[in-house]
């Protein structure tokens, strides 16, 4: 912290909390507290119940975790693979074909997300790829969405890079394959794996453009949220969305540590 007196840092802490408490920690403490509520007339849910909980982890709720589960996995790894391929590119282009390469990556996100949805709904709904009613459709239009951002923190890890580690390999008579899988590749592994879990979150939390793709035997976790808040069930709709955030949040700890050991390297 850069505050070094201790008044400044107790109202840094003050101002810190007062955006942090009602903005972040009390609509999730709020979702959590309806999803272990029987009924909610007062001030404070009342009717302290898990039941919703064995609802939420099992029968059409579990096939929807794991569908969202598949889905992000998916969509991170073939994010990373095309961003960062498009990232390590760039690196060798001039500034003109780099800002060519930047906008052409940040567009998807620079539009609301149902139109890229809608966008993969025309494009792949007549042959020769036929994709819509398909579970393949939404894991490209999660891709789609989320590659952008793996491009640009790749992209950023490659500006950081030390080029002496390269021209040290190359001068020792490694060849350019060699160089990127032993050097380059290990050096910026960390990136990658923060890349990964940035595409994986955003991929479990989005809805827009999956709305408008997911067919009937391919519904991911956040649809379900939404179609039982949509027809009143909002305590039902809280335990599920307490699901999807616990199992998040497991898989970007799982990445975390990943992420740390790879840094140790």
């Amino acid at each position: 912290m850069l505050v070094h007196s201790r008044a400044g840092k107790w109202a840094t802490w003050a101002v810190f909390l007062l955006l942090f408490v009602p903005l972040f920690a009390v609509p999730l403490l709020v979702i959590l507290a309806a999803s272990l509520a029987t009924n909610w007339s007062g001030a404070f849910p009342s009717g302290p119940t898990v039941e919703r909980y064995a609802a939420a982890t099992s029968g059409d709720s579990l096939q929807a975790l794991t569908t969202s589960l598949v889905t992000a996995l998916a969509a991170s790894v073939l994010a990373l693979t095309l961003g960062g391929w498009a990232a390590l590119a760039a690196a060798s282009l001039r500034s003109r074909g780099k800002r060519l390469l930047d906008a052409l990556f940040i567009l998807p996100v620079a539009v609301p997300s149902v139109v890229v949805g809608l966008a993969v709904l025309v494009a792949y709904s007549q042959p020769p790829v036929l994709l819509n009613g398909t579970r393949w459709i939404v894991i490209l239009a999660h891709t789609v969405l989320v590659t952008a951002f793996a491009y640009q923190s790749v992209a950023a890890a490659v500006r950081r890079l030390d080029p002496m580690y390269e021209q040290a390999a190359a001068g020792l008579g490694a060849s350019p394959a060699r160089v990127l899988w032993r050097v380059k590749l290990p050096l910026l592994l960390p990136s990658l794996t923060s890349a990964v879990g940035l595409c994986f979150a955003l991929s479990m939390g989005e809805l827009s453009a999956t709305m408008m793709l997911y067919p009937p035997d391919w519904t991911p976790l956040p649809v379900q949220i939404f179609a039982a808040t949509d027809r009143g069930s909002l305590f039902t709709g809280a335990a599920l969305a307490v699901v999807l955030m616990a199992s998040t949040l497991l898989v970007l700890a799982a990445v975390s540590r990943i992420r740390t050991r790879a840094s140790y390297r």
